[in-house]
C-alpha cells in the first residue's frame, strides 16, 4: 500500500491554513492541488488535530479487534472440523 505523502495532523492543519488564505495559494505553497483541498475538506471537515488523533486511535484498535475476531472464528471452524471427523 503506498504511504501517504501527509499524515491526518497536517492535513488538517493545511485545510485551516486554507481557511484563512486563498485555497490557490495554499495547494501552491504545499505543492498539491486544489481538487485535493476541496476532498480533505469534505472527509475532515471542521476537525481539529486532536481529533484526528482519537480518530485514528480508535480506528486502529477496531482493526485489532476485528483481527481478533477473525482469529477465533477460525479457531472455531478448525475445532468443529476436528470434532466432525472424530465421530
Amino acid at each position: 500500500m503506498r504511504k501517504a505523502r501527509f499524515t491526518e495532523d497536517q492535513r488538517v492543519k493545511i485545510l485551516r491554513e486554507a481557511d484563512k488564505t486563498p485555497v490557490a495559494q495554499v495547494a501552491k505553497q504545499h505543492g498539491i492541488s486544489e481538487q485535493t483541498i476541496y476532498v480533505w475538506r469534505k472527509r475532515y471537515g471542521q476537525r481539529d488535530a486532536a481529533d484526528m488523533k482519537e480518530l485514528c486511535a480508535l480506528q486502529y484498535e477496531d482493526a485489532r479487534l476485528k483481527k481478533l475476531l477473525a482469529e477465533r472464528d477460525l479457531a472455531i471452524e478448525i475445532m468443529k472440523a476436528i470434532n466432525a471427523n472424530k465421530w
